[in-house]
């Protein structure tokens, strides 16, 4: 929880991919691309970006693209792989393209809503956040994202109940070790505060008080402006049976 990032971070954007060791040795490398199957070339550029040969492996997935121009999952490959090189155009056009091809296809879905957020363009993102749900509701990341999505256009309750339902399918997705799901995007702070003391309730609910006690010593930090609402606020009535609270939050003068 210390280390949750306060901006965008593209890195934990998208999904699809499988993953696989640098070290791994490719059996393909020595054949042509003309040469090689579908199933060769889809590999053979996995192994590329995960050696962030970003080049390579879109010159790997057009080709399998080029013997199978039918296949969703290659395009969303694709476009996850274009933007991570930074064409940012290209990979829309690529998860609109797998997503024309499947429409059941939660993961292109998603990915056309992180690159609609990743421009600020919430309302989009929220349109495909949503369609990604409801095709994988039990997808942690994709509710992480929807959240996000919603706390960016001040729908703290819509954002709080998406949360709370990603901790519910995975309780490690909103920590500093999970690599899924997209952080909303806060500049001041102001928003930082109020994401934050969110994030407190939703882990005051789970009894996860360690986690909410960090929250809101970063709400307090960040200068949220209601932190004696913890004396008042349900989820927190089990929190206030631990001393901890009062070091953080002194309680409120009896009158």
């Amino acid at each position: 929880m210390r280390k949750l990032v306060w901006t965008l971070t593209m890195l934990v954007l998208i999904v699809g991919f499988r993953t696989y060791s640098v070290a791994e040795p490719d059996p393909d490398q020595h054949k042509s691309i003309s040469a090689m199957s579908v199933a060769e070339l889809d590999r053979a550029g996995d192994l590329a970006r995960a050696e962030k040969d970003y080049r390579r492996a879109m010159e790997y997935f057009r080709a399998a693209i080029a013997k199978d121009p039918k296949n969703a999952t290659l395009y969303n490959k694709l476009g996850m792989t274009e933007l991570k090189a930074g064409s940012m155009y290209a990979a829309r056009a690529d998860f609109q393209k797998a997503a024309k091809l499947n429409p059941k296809y939660a993961n292109a879905m998603n990915n056309l809503g992180a690159v609609e957020y990743s421009e600020k363009k919430y309302g989009a993102a929220l349109k495909y956040f949503k369609k990604a749900v409801a095709l994988e509701e039990t997808s942690a990341t994709f509710h992480v994202n929807l959240g996000s999505a919603w706390f960016a256009q001040n729908k703290v309750d819509r954002a709080l109940a998406e949360y709370t339902r990603a901790l519910e399918l995975d309780p490690e997705v909103l920590s500093s070790s999970s690599r899924t799901g997209v952080v909303a995007q806060m500049t001041t702070p102001e928003e930082r505060a109020k994401y934050s003391y969110m994030l407190a309730k939703i882990y005051a609910k789970r009894g996860d008080f360690e986690s909410c006690l960090r929250c809101l010593r970063k709400a307090k930090e960040d200068g949220y402006p209601q932190l004696a609402n913890v004396y008042k606020d349900e989820e927190f009535a089990s929190l206030r049976q631990d001393a901890r609270l009062s070091e953080v939050v002194p309680p409120p003068v009896a009158k």
